[in-house]
């Protein structure tokens, strides 16, 4: 939904199972015209649409989509954003480190961020731009040499490169902008800002003047291609694992000329030790330890960032520490849960940042664990993603 001039608000549908298109299609219908009746009664309600390769290939480019396009409409409903990180089934399975697979080092990531592209191209309201976010090119512990990381940030740039030129055809064919947004996260070959702009300035740009000198195609516009279509998903919890603060995070992104195309409002688990009872904050803390996701855990030690695999590593250590962060996306709305608490505070942040700038018009609520929160957090799906979406936009205009 357009939310003042701040942009357009969803929430992203990887919440709701979609192993096929069908099962896709029946998760919408269910839950999605309850939600836009009860958060945006009187205007319609854009959507960040999350397609599993095999629903991705079944809805296709045919009468399929176009069906589901009518459905849309008739709905009120539109898409402006895609989440296309996760490539294969997203619930009800163990997904782990699976979710990078495959990576930007392959056909398969390629083939599929393409098709997403020419789907979204087709859904995208006219006037509208849109975008996809996507993998930080690898999972670390795949690319364990610094040889290896390397070959892994070069074969992605390659594929990037492939995706950037074809966005650049789309807009020159039909006036349609679309972008790629690169999504850093724990044990991502991408982590961090730095990281994001090492990727530019190293891998992209020079992929880029590389290809079109061997494509002979005559330009001295390479930096600014890549850096119009490839673009950064801005994750607040995962941003706040990295233990970044907002303001100075877009500030580099704006110097060096990186766009922000999405931000996913999300929080991340904060476990402080001070004056709480550690028994009671370890056994606070196993609430959340669950087999599908990875968990990371962050700590800043002497202004070092050290992560932990995942969750079940600090459980089973139990180190001193003042402060982590563990990356399960909790509620938006929540800002303590027993003797925990969450990483809200940075979404407040973002917003008063933007509230000053206007870094994107896309945002997203990316709460994805609803199946896996403790019991007490658990609402109906709906009445949880309605609660979220209240949140934030009393949050925005407050």
């Amino acid at each position: 939904m357009q939310i003042s001039d701040f942009g357009h608000l969803t929430y992203c549908t990887n919440i709701h199972p979609g192993e096929n298109w069908q099962t896709t299609f029946d998760s919408l219908q269910a839950f999605v015209p309850k939600i836009k009746q009860a958060v945006s009664t009187d205007a319609k309600l854009g959507l960040g649409l999350r397609l599993s390769h095999v629903a991705s290939k079944e809805l296709g480019l045919t009468n399929e989509l176009q069906n589901f396009k009518k459905w849309l409409d008739d709905n009120g409903l539109y898409v402006f954003t895609m989440n296309g990180f996760p490539y294969g089934n997203f619930h009800n399975e163990r997904v782990k480190d699976d979710v990078h697979a495959p990576d930007w080092t392959t056909a398969e990531r390629l083939v599929y961020t393409k098709q997403l592209f020419q789907q979204l191209e087709q859904l995208l309201p006219e006037g509208m731009y849109g975008g996809i976010s996507t993998s930080p090119v690898s999972y670390m512990f795949w690319n364990k040499t610094l040889k290896a990381k390397k070959h892994a940030l070069q074969l992605g740039s390659f594929n990037m490169f492939k995706i950037a030129l074809q966005l650049s055809q789309i807009e020159e064919r039909s006036g349609v902008y679309l972008h790629l947004d690169i999504e850093p996260e724990p044990d991502g070959l991408l982590e961090n800002s730095d990281e994001v702009l090492h990727f530019f300035d190293t891998y992209l740009v020079p992929m880029a003047k590389v290809q079109f000198k061997e494509q002979h195609i005559a330009t001295q516009r390479e930096e600014e291609i890549v850096k119009r279509y490839l673009t950064v998903c801005y994750d607040v919890c995962h941003f706040a694992l990295a233990f970044e603060e907002p303001e100075v995070t877009f500030n580099k992104f704006k110097e060096k000329g990186i766009r922000v195309g999405k931000i996913q409002i999300s929080a991340a688990l904060k476990i402080l030790s001070a004056n709480t009872n550690q028994d009671g904050l370890w056994k606070a803390l196993e609430q959340f330890n669950e087999p599908t996701y990875l968990h990371q855990v962050t700590e800043l030690k002497n202004g070092v960032v050290v992560t932990y695999p995942d969750l079940p590593i600090v459980l089973e250590k139990k180190n001193s520490f003042k402060e982590m962060r563990a990356h399960f996306h909790v509620p938006i709305f929540l800002e303590k849960f027993t003797d925990l608490y969450s990483t809200q505070d940075q979404i407040l942040k973002v917003l008063d940042y933007l509230k000053l700038e206007r870094v994107t018009n896309h945002w997203e609520i990316e709460t994805y664990t609803w199946d896996v929160l403790p019991k007490p957090l658990k609402l109906e799906l709906s009445a949880s993603i309605i609660r979220e979406i209240n949140w934030l936009k009393n949050a925005l205009v407050s």
